[in-house]
């Protein structure tokens, strides 16, 4: 299986992120795994690029050491330049973070829903600075966008599941930046809210902003730009989502057990049942995660 459809960009100018021999290994000391294995990767700038592969396949991580928050071996760079020569506040304004899971500080369930927004602002702010005007525009802005402003006063700890997780993709949008990475972001949203977030990733890449986003639901990964296929920690395919060949490659690293086909919404991707025995669980079919 080929690496990648379209020819990657040899201008710095034209990609987002980009790293070469990638290799991250993960646990105690005495017993470490590698769970990225000499990566290559090129993300395009003003693309919505999605990362995606079976359970363990090294998704997140590759995220993580994109965004440098992982020990890794190899090259990062961020819009052209090598990531450790970005001064951390720097970095902070220019690549945005989202974690798996709705992570958040410890002692923001305290928090007003306001104030965890409010944290997206920290890389403008000087030491000990109060929100400045820009930063309380910026934060109504995010709350606004993700339907989370009437609940501005609520303790964040109150929240549902799906409320936390719009007020974490508020506080991303707070910090403005142009990169922004975002592990499982539709964790805990319901269909509408979902749909709501796949119209916000395309406005902020009509915008020329940049996301990655790691999805475990295919059908609307396969809405984005670009697509890149990640297996057993080693990108095994990376191309554009309309293609045919990206479809194939999205089938074939699940084994033949997904099919993408065409509606009147676009490509969906539908279990192939016929080839799954009686009885069964793939540990490697993940497109159904109901989370």
């Amino acid at each position: 299986m080929t690496t990648a459809l379209h020819p990657i960009p040899t201008d710095a100018a034209a990609l987002a992120l980009a790293a070469q021999r990638l290799r991250v290994e993960l646990g105690p000391a005495r017993s470490r795994r590698r769970v990225l294995d000499g990566v290559d990767v090129a993300i395009r700038a003003g693309r919505w690029t999605s990362i995606v592969g079976p359970n363990g396949a090294g998704k997140s991580t590759l995220l993580r050491a994109l965004a440098g928050l992982v020990p890794a071996q190899g090259n990062v760079s961020l819009l052209g330049r090598p990531l450790v020569q970005w001064p951390h506040r720097q970095r902070a304004r220019t690549l945005a973070w989202l974690a798996q899971g709705g992570a958040v500080d410890a002692g923001a369930d305290d928090l007003t829903v306001y104030d965890v927004a409010m944290l997206g602002r920290l890389p403008h702010r000087g030491w000990l600075a109060p929100p400045s005007p820009a930063d309380h525009a910026a934060v109504e802005a995010a709350l606004r966008q993700t339907q989370a402003w009437e609940w501005r006063e609520r303790a964040f700890g109150t929240l549902s599941g799906g409320e936390r997780q719009r007020v974490l993709l508020a506080r991303l949008l707070a910090v403005q930046a142009p990169v922004l990475l975002m592990d499982e972001p539709l964790a805990n949203l319901d269909p509408p809210h979902q749909a709501d977030w796949v119209a916000l990733v395309r406005a902020l890449v009509a915008q020329g902003n940049t996301v990655v986003s790691v999805l475990h639901d295919l059908t609307i990964a396969l809405q984005a730009d670009e697509l890149l296929i990640v297996a057993a920690g080693a990108v095994r395919y990376h191309g554009m989502c309309a293609a045919r060949q990206t479809q194939q490659a999205l089938e074939a690293v699940f084994e033949h057990r997904v099919r993408v086909v065409g509606s009147d919404v676009g490509l969906v991707v539908v279990p192939d049942v016929s080839s799954t025995p009686p009885g069964s669980l793939s540990s490697g079919t993940t497109s159904w995660n109901p989370s």
